[in-house]
């Protein structure tokens, strides 16, 4: 795709990493989910232990999708935490 290209091309930003997680999980985890990336590690902040639990369950599929957009070792590690209140 001439779009995931491009975005691999584009420099490493906060905005980047946030559209390639929405990218990645859909529209409805991307909003109860904050992304922070820390080196090559992913921090991501679930809402609650419910969708904590969710993202770990698809992280093999997330990192696939994340690896397309950013490239294969942007993202090493990804770590789930609740947010807390």
């Amino acid at each position: 795709m001439v779009l995931t290209e491009l975005l691999r091309k584009a420099p490493l930003t906060p905005e980047k990493v946030a559209f390639a997680w929405r990218q990645a999980v859909g529209p409805t985890v991307d909003r109860v989910t904050m992304v922070e990336l820390r080196d090559d590690v992913l921090v991501v902040r679930a809402r609650d232990a419910t969708w904590k639990r969710e993202v770990e369950r698809a992280i093999p599929v997330v990192r696939q999708r994340l690896d397309t957009v950013l490239g294969s070792k942007i993202v090493r590690r990804i770590e789930v935490t609740v947010a807390s209140t």
